[in-house]
């Protein structure tokens, strides 16, 4: 099952129409238009960065990690899956991809996980649902988006392996300094990031980084 489907964009930074820096454990919203390009930079390599992805016009319709794996039949993401929604719809496809790989079973860390897998006492510690909350909390059209809206996420960057009895493992990544990966929107479609802020597992390698977002019309 690993994938490691490596293939470099044609775009430079210089032409993007939006370019921001995420620090570790911020949040990022942003609707994009219709053939825009979302290109996401793991700026200084091995960093988690958690995403969803809706429908705007159908906020319901968020991604599905199901319909997802089923469409291509493998549960790893590299250049030329396609994301797609609950209903089956297409939402974006990578187009680029220099990481190789990229987990989408592992979900996001939470209060309510920390202190399942490691310590009663990790409640206390940030983590990406509660980021994912405050970004849907705060958008400008307030309401629209809840916390009933969160579902299973893309984990761009980080290393999920399967063991042979089924399970999964959190394990040192695959990515290295300015490895990114990019996608193509098909619609209209409302992007949610969490910069992984997780101390617990070498998914940061237990020191969380920024990452850089930059978006392209075409």
């Amino acid at each position: 099952m690993a994938v490691f489907n490596r293939v470099e964009s044609p775009r430079q930074p210089e032409s993007a129409i939006y370019d921001e820096v995420v620090l570790a454990g911020d949040g990022w919203m942003r609707e994009l238009k219709p053939g825009q390009v979302l290109r996401i930079v793991d700026l200084e390599g091995n960093q988690a960065a958690d995403t969803l992805f809706y429908d705007a016009d159908h906020p319901e319709d968020h991604y599905s990690a199901v319909r997802t794996i089923a469409g291509q039949g493998n549960i790893y993401l590299s250049t030329g899956s396609v994301l797609r929604a609950e209903s089956g719809k297409e939402l974006l496809t990578i187009v680029a991809d220099t990481c190789g790989r990229h987990d989408t079973l592992g979900g996001s860390c939470s209060a309510q996980s920390n202190t399942v897998r490691y310590a009663h006492e990790k409640l206390y510690m940030h983590n990406c649902r509660d980021t994912f909350m405050l970004q849907l909390a705060n958008h400008e059209e307030g309401g629209k988006y809840t916390k009933r809206d969160l579902a299973p996420n893309i984990n761009f960057f980080m290393n999920v392996p399967v063991t042979p009895e089924g399970g999964l493992t959190f394990a040192d990544g695959v990515s290295s300094p300015g490895a990114y990966v990019e996608m193509r929107s098909k619609g209209r479609t409302m992007t949610l990031i969490s910069n992984c802020p997780q101390l617990n597992n070498p998914c940061n390698a237990y020191n969380p980084t920024p990452i850089r977002v930059l978006i392209w019309d075409n």
